[in-house]
């Protein structure tokens, strides 16, 4: 018989999507009261990779990735996804969203991805959340699998993650020498 562990804490993680950097700035300061402060950011970037949201948050959408300091539970997961709906929904007008929060998490193995959406490579949490794996870490990198969306493949993508990665392995590593494990925070 198997015995049961639980799974060291990892990193949250966010994908945000906005119409400006104004809108993405105000996204983090209302991410930062439920979860913690921002570790790192990547830079804004022109988010051309579909046409998906343009009908309901319109064209010129920005991109941006985020990492939180606080380590946490992955199965906290399914609670951010609900949580980043809610804030998606209280920031929407006239029933159209403005924005659109994909939270995730990082551990050195892989990045997940919550959706709402159902699919073949997606597995179910509860609640109408799913988990994705959205890239693997192998041969020193952070890479993608063959559902992987477009804007998490391009390489200033990849190097923020592999980046965050980094200094998750550094501090787990000060902690693994200390005897006292990264305490996730639910």
């Amino acid at each position: 018989m198997g015995r049961t562990v639980e799974k060291e804490a990892v990193v949250l993680v966010a994908a945000l999507l906005a119409r400006d950097d104004a809108a993405l700035a105000r996204l983090h300061r209302e991410l930062q009261d439920p979860w913690g402060p921002i570790s790192f950011s990547s830079g804004p970037m022109p988010f051309d990779f579909t046409g998906y949201y343009a009908k309901e948050m319109g064209d010129g959408l920005r991109r941006q990735f985020i990492a939180f300091a606080r380590p946490v539970s992955a199965g906290t997961l399914r609670g951010a996804k609900i949580e980043s709906n809610w804030i998606e929904e209280r920031l929407s007008a006239g029933g159209m969203r403005s924005v659109n929060i994909d939270p995730g998490y990082l551990d050195l193995a892989a990045l997940v991805v919550a959706s709402t959406k159902e699919a073949t490579y997606r597995v179910y949490l509860g609640e109408g959340i799913y988990a994705q794996p959205m890239l693997y870490f192998e041969r020193g990198s952070f890479r993608p699998w063959q559902w992987t969306y477009r804007d998490y493949r391009v390489e200033s993508t990849i190097a923020f993650f592999n980046q965050v990665r980094e200094r998750y392995k550094t501090e787990k590593m000060q902690n693994d020498r200390g005897k006292s494990p990264l305490a996730p925070l639910v």
